[in-house]
């Protein structure tokens, strides 16, 4: 087979972890399984990279970065699936301080320890939401700032969060190293 996609920089099919065996079924299973491909991308664009490089801020004034998108999306899955599907809204926000600006930020340099402390938070939260969601229904009602919501719209909402994102992280990785796509 001929290298796929971008001067062979996308991953043969047969090795893209986000290709599934079989067709996703079921009113649950549809959505999550969008929302798992997502995981999943955001997973596949900072791989292979340095701390450096995963520190890298894409094109000024914005702060974002690969790292910040992680960091990022590991507080917005708490707040969504355990503040607010399991209630927990006393619970303290990730990156809450407003020097951390919702994770975009850190102190200090980028280095392996903080790359790896940032990786494993995001997949606590990823494999905690998998559990609640486990344990739910699509239209379970849940308190958004005062109004009830189906946990449906919050699977959306987080489907939107991550393909918007996903697209942030596939420019910012190209300006890396090339890697664009998929």
């Amino acid at each position: 087979m001929a290298n796929p996609g971008y001067n062979g920089m996308w991953l043969p099919q047969d090795r893209d972890p986000r290709m599934q065996e079989t067709q996703t079924k079921g009113e649950l299973a549809c959505p999550v399984g969008y929302l798992e491909h997502y995981r999943a991308t955001l997973e596949l664009k900072c791989r292979g990279l340095t701390p450096e490089q995963l520190g890298t801020r894409s094109v000024p004034p914005s702060n974002m970065s690969l790292l910040g998108l992680v960091r990022h999306m590991a507080r917005v899955e708490q707040s969504w699936f355990r503040r607010v599907i399991e209630g927990q809204m006393d619970l303290p926000r990730h990156f809450q301080d407003e020097a951390f600006d919702g994770g975009f930020n850190w102190p200090g340099e980028v280095d392996e320890a903080l790359v790896d402390e940032a990786r494993a938070l995001w997949r606590e939260e990823v494999e905690h939401a998998r559990e609640v969601l486990a344990g739910t229904t699509l239209d379970t009602l849940v308190d958004v700032h005062g109004k009830p919501s189906e946990v449906r719209d919050l699977i959306v909402h987080m489907i939107e969060e991550y393909a918007r994102h996903c697209g942030h992280a596939d420019l910012i990785r190209e300006c890396i190293d090339g890697r664009a796509g998929q």
